[in-house]
């Protein structure tokens, strides 16, 4: 009965955690983009297509997934929009957008188009783009991106 008890304990302790570690994003550049950091605010007036160039004169290809919760839930965050808001605003500016299906294409996209910038979650990172700090922070680090 206790050992049943300290079991029953243990997997709602490991299922308590797990949501921490669900959503840890990353904000990736191509590896000719030499940014090494930015700050909060100004990605996201880069994820509000406020931001046109970088500070090399490329232009800002933002790139997101279709259907990522994680990426929904970072930007949401972010952005300070709700999920309908979010939704509407990249349905509103498609055009500006490279929608993909899945954080290999992100990468890939990302790899070989010198101004674009994405979202992957962090057990996605290779060694073919950079990983921008924002705030300082690189990810899995407290406060690196809103999660």
């Amino acid at each position: 009965m206790k050992g049943s008890r300290i079991c029953c304990l243990f997997a709602f302790m490991m299922c308590s955690l797990l949501p921490c570690f669900a959503h840890h994003m990353a904000v990736v550049v191509n590896k000719d983009n030499n940014v090494g950091g930015i700050s909060s605010a100004h990605l996201t007036k880069i994820f509000r297509l406020e931001v046109k160039k970088w500070h090399d004169d490329k232009d800002v290809i933002l790139v997101l997934h279709k259907n990522s919760s994680g990426e929904m839930s970072t930007l949401e965050r972010l952005n300070k929009m709700s999920s309908s808001e979010l939704k509407s605003f990249i349905a509103a500016h498609q055009g500006s957008i490279t929608l993909v299906d899945s954080d290999e294409e992100v990468l890939k996209v990302v790899e070989t188009m010198p101004g674009a910038v994405g979202l992957v979650d962090v057990r996605s990172i290779n060694d073919q783009i950079n990983v921008v700090r924002v705030d300082g922070k690189l990810p899995m680090e407290d406060g690196y991106l809103p999660h």
